[in-house]
């Protein structure tokens, strides 16, 4: 959200356009609405406005200008200094902000989130926090208590990347070109810019259509939008438009960054084609702006003094709003601020952005500015403590890490049946009660998955992996098809296969229920990847010819309380049947919620919860009665059941039971609790397949 607007002077300021002798006070406003819309979108609207996609293009443009004026004035970029510089702009503010969230998690939130929070805090330190979102698989999501704080800090990640690509790329064709006349130096330039663009438009275009969740994060995805403002700064200062021209320009630039986020779904869409709307509406402005003669009117008020203003806390208002709005959320159970509360979160973000910018951005940046705030003793003690701050995040965030790495969890792997019945306490009432600390801990949960999880049998991608549980030499299979929700059967499976003979095959793609659509009406964003793989997999199926499908039959409603059989999954039930192939449908695993908001039970349980608080009323989880029995009755093949009776009590399902943790996040069942579930599974197992 940094725009490098450092005066140049006449030579190279001749270079860049004919008007960078003079500082683009447009531009300054440009950046000030755009982030605007950001927090207002963020905070109100919960949905992407473009204002980033406008300041990616603003970084492009900037950054290689005053690259460029380098080179002009002295035939090399200065690597080291350009460095330096850009360092001193961007981190001081960013570590300020990274320690105050690094605080506020360690007095607010449980320290089951800790790992985590910290694991970000060196990602977006470093410059890579969009690559471990993306790696993550967490999709951009609106901001809600169970977001994380740094999850904004992906686009400065993707920017400090681009600032050194770029500075590469240029000090490199300065040597190269050294003897070039000026015209074709710049057109070489120009034309190497241009294809990887081009490259990196293609590239985004087609993620957009596979995996959306990946592409929002992916820097050679979202290359172009940079690339579009670091070529205009090449070719700019050659230009000179006609009046009206500019004028046209500037209108149509101004109200497409207003309307960009009321017209685009840009979480959805971006920065595949769609993002040529923002990033189009940027280049608008910038050209409006460029050559002699007045400004066109939509410049002039984008120039006035409430814009530039806004604009020169634009960085640091970035930083803060977002974690102070996830911050507001979560200590108040909300998914929403509302009006007061957004107003407040605002409020303070100004305030943190001022105090930001004039004590330390101002006295680090130019030595001019230092007379201002007293002398150049501040400025050095300013320095001091701003290393001091960055080397405290730096030492906190790599020592929890190191913490939990010298300390790794270690699940159980078989627990004592008479201490740790599990779900045999809801199904015998015969059982007693036993005293016993929970497994998995809090700390244990996350890492207490299936087989799959660990040995790569669920694929991230494209590719359709099969892998053999159980007795591998067995005639009789059951293949187990689909996401995560049906991985985590997976323990149960193994016990029953190994007792009663069988093979468990799995067909298991994370995120990807079964579906024959590029977008289900249960997903946030088009999934076409899970629609191919679904296909093949289908097709492997009839081959194959398992005795028995094992997949789910019914999904939570996003927007309301209970559960329901999409529409989609009939489909899957539909082609599966096509082929001959018998179905057991299982009912899908309650997810933890409040208000719409998905929680993990060992947070909850961090936070000073218990099994009873952390679950929820089994209404709000569940319909009364499964869902994909009447659907099934149209389905001679399919066979639908229900275990959360297993998991739920009548009237509330909570978190653990026989002292066993039964979620290991929102909605995952432990592997724990799985394997304390195979003797009611191979009930309705036996029941339905005649097997045993």
């Amino acid at each position: 959200m940094h725009a490098h607007t450092s005066h140049a002077g006449p030579k190279q300021a001749s270079v860049a356009s004919p008007r960078a002798d003079t500082h683009r006070d447009d531009l300054d406003g440009l950046r000030g609405i755009a982030i605007a819309l950001v927090v207002g979108f963020h905070i109100w609207m919960g949905r992407v406005s473009g204002g980033v996609d406008v300041f990616l293009v603003l970084s492009g443009f900037f950054f290689t200008g005053m690259l460029l004026r380098r080179v002009d004035a002295t035939d090399t970029v200065g690597v080291g200094q350009t460095l330096r510089r850009t360092a001193r702009r961007l981190l001081p503010t960013l570590f300020v902000v990274l320690a105050a969230v690094l605080v506020i998690t360690a007095f607010t939130r449980p320290y089951t989130q800790w790992g985590d929070i910290s694991a970000q805090t060196l990602a977006s330190a470093l410059y890579y926090q969009n690559w471990y979102l993306a790696d993550a698989e967490l999709s951009y999501a609106a901001p809600d208590p169970s977001v994380s704080p740094l999850q904004h800090l992906w686009s400065m990640a993707i920017q400090g990347q681009f600032y050194v690509a770029i500075l590469l790329l240029v000090a490199l064709w300065a040597v190269l070109t050294r003897r070039l006349r000026p015209f074709p130096r710049r057109a070489s330039l120009l034309l190497a810019i241009a294809a990887l663009g081009g490259l990196s438009f293609w590239y985004a275009a087609a993620g957009s259509d596979r995996h959306q969740a990946w592409n929002y994060y992916d820097s050679a995805a979202r290359a172009w939008e940079l690339l579009a403002g670091a070529a205009l700064a090449v070719i700019i200062g050659g230009l000179r438009l006609p009046t009206p021209i500019r004028w046209a320009l500037g209108a149509f630039g101004s109200a497409a960054v207003l309307s960009c986020g009321l017209l685009i779904d840009g979480a959805n869409l971006f920065p595949g084609p769609a993002a040529l709307f923002p990033v189009s509406a940027a280049l608008a402005v910038i050209l409006a702006g460029a050559g002699a003669g007045r400004l066109p009117w939509p410049n002039r008020l984008l120039a006035s003094r409430v814009c530039t203003e806004l604009g020169s806390l634009a960085y640091a208002l970035y930083l803060w709003h977002w974690p102070l709005l996830i911050f507001y959320l979560a200590q108040n159970g909300k998914i929403a601020p509302g009006l007061s509360g957004g107003v407040l979160i605002i409020g303070c973000s100004l305030v943190l952005a001022v105090l930001t910018r004039q004590l330390v951005e101002a006295p680090l940046r130019l030595r001019r500015e230092v007379a201002d705030l007293g002398s150049a003793r501040y400025r050095r003690a300013v320095g001091v403590a701003v290393v001091g701050v960055g080397a405290a995040v730096f030492v906190a965030a790599f020592g929890w890490q190191m913490l939990l790495r010298a300390n790794p969890p270690h699940p159980p792997r078989e627990l004592d049946a008479a201490r740790y019945p599990g779900a045999a306490t809801l199904l015998d009432e015969g059982i007693a009660q036993v005293q016993a600390t929970m497994r998995p801990t809090v700390f244990e949960a996350a890492a207490d998955a299936p087989a799959p999880t660990y040995d790569g049998c669920i694929t991230p991608n494209r590719e359709v992996r099969v892998c053999t549980y159980g007795d591998a030499e067995a005639q009789r299979a059951v293949a187990v098809v689909g996401g995560s929700h049906s991985e985590h059967w997976l323990p149960a499976f193994e016990l029953l296969a190994r007792e009663h003979g069988f093979r468990v095959v799995t067909y298991l793609k994370e995120g990807c229920p079964m579906t024959l659509s590029d977008q289900p009406s249960y997903a946030e964003f088009p999934f076409p990847e899970c629609r191919e793989w679904t296909e093949e997999v289908l097709d492997r199926l009839a081959e194959t010819r398992p005795d028995w499908v094992f997949t789910t039959a019914t999904r939570y409603r996003m927007h309301a309380d209970g559960d329901e059989v999409p529409p989609e999954f009939l489909d899957v039930w539909s082609a599966l049947s096509d082929r001959g192939l018998r179905v057991l449908a299982i009912r899908d695993t309650p997810r933890l919620r409040r208000d719409g908001v998905l929680y993990r039970a060992a947070d909850c349980l961090a936070h000073r919860g218990t099994a009873f608080t952390c679950g929820m009323p089994r209404d709000a989880a569940l319909d009364p009665i499964d869902p994909a029995v009447e659907p099934a009755s149209a389905y001679p093949n399919v066979f639908p059941f229900d275990m959360s009776d297993a998991i739920c009590r009548p009237d509330r399902c909570r978190v653990v039971e026989g002292n066993i943790l039964i979620y290991r996040d929102e909605h995952h069942l432990t592997a724990s609790y799985a394997r304390s579930l195979a003797p009611e599974f191979g009930k309705r197992l036996g029941a339905l397949t005649q097997w045993w």
